[in-house]
């Protein structure tokens, strides 16, 4: 059964880092892309930012660019998220999902997804 454990999340300052850690559990596959999701009440699940696992393509949401990056550690079946200069707007739910096969358009919609992590609390105090 495959699994993606989360790991990273916190609270911290405002203009503080964090780095979020996502591993999967339960296959020999590599998943084709992975992504990381913010989840903030009130508000649909939001991407911000997903990479391409072997080719290391990655995406960005604009608020992102700049001062998250996102990378695969092979070694390890993971996925993380280094986050800096964190601003309170950052705070929210993150989740890591995973898709396996053919990665397409729409990768960084929630829809796209058969894989979720549990979900980290990131938390950016002003």
């Amino acid at each position: 059964l495959v699994q993606l454990v989360e790991s990273g999340g916190g609270s911290v300052q405002a203009g503080g880092s964090l780095r979020l850690s996502c591993v999967a559990t339960g296959t020999v596959y590599r998943a084709s892309y992975m992504g990381w999701f913010r989840q903030v009440p009130g508000q649909e699940r939001q991407a911000v930012a997903g990479i391409y696992i072997q080719g290391g393509s990655t995406d960005y949401i604009d608020s992102a660019k700049g001062r998250f990056s996102i990378a695969a550690d092979n070694a390890k079946n993971a996925v993380t998220l280094q986050m800096n200069s964190l601003k309170p707007e950052d705070t929210g739910i993150y989740y890591c999902a995973a898709q396996w096969g053919t990665v397409g358009a729409e990768r960084l919609s929630p829809t796209s997804y058969s894989h979720w992590g549990q979900g980290t609390q990131v938390t950016v105090s002003s």
